[in-house]
């Protein structure tokens, strides 16, 4: 899957995780400015990183989830990995899923989760036949707002207090793409 060009962007490609990505995972899913939007409430040890990572089938249908690296391309790239996507709860029979996307800090704000996020679109809708895809965004989350709206999702609807921030309740926004040609 890593090497095809349908997986590839002028400055990014979608892959498969590696053995040598367990590093970074445990490192990004530790790192507690990311929890609130991940829905982690602690720590994974390296262990469960590397169990996910070793027993993932890679495959969607299997899994019912799909987590695929971003890594930065070209000449004076080294295949550097910068964030991931993830498809998650995967329905085959409603051919739909939700999707997330991370990309990691000094990367941010230079159209690399807008190229990721158009090949998400693109295999989800032109190979695995989907209908739609869904998001969901918190309200003060600017940036995811701005690139699933541009990338033309739509808000569908509002979970009032749907997520506990500390001592306060926030509402979270569900957003959803369909496909118009399947």
């Amino acid at each position: 899957m890593d090497q095809h060009p349908f997986f590839a962007a002028p400055n990014i490609r979608l892959r498969a995780m590696e053995p040598e990505d367990i590093d970074v995972l445990y490192e990004w899913e530790n790192d507690p400015s990311i929890w609130p939007v991940s829905n982690t409430l602690t720590p994974f040890s390296k262990l469960q990183i590397r169990e996910f990572v070793m027993n993932s089938a890679h495959d969607i249908f299997a899994d019912r989830q799909l987590r695929l690296m971003v890594e930065l391309t070209g000449e004076d790239r080294t295949n550097t990995a910068i964030g991931t996507v993830d498809f998650f709860e995967f329905d085959p029979f409603h051919l739909r899923a939700g999707m997330g996307i991370l990309i990691r800090e000094p990367y941010q704000n230079q159209g690399h989760a807008l190229e990721a996020v158009g090949i998400v679109i693109r295999f989800a809708f032109e190979t695995l036949g989907m209908h739609q895809l869904f998001c969901n965004i918190s309200p003060e989350n600017k940036t995811s707002l701005r690139l699933f709206t541009k990338m033309g999702f739509v808000q569908c609807g509002i979970k009032k207090e749907w997520n506990k921030h500390g001592k306060t309740w926030k509402d979270e926004w569900m957003f959803q793409l369909i496909n118009d040609k399947g």
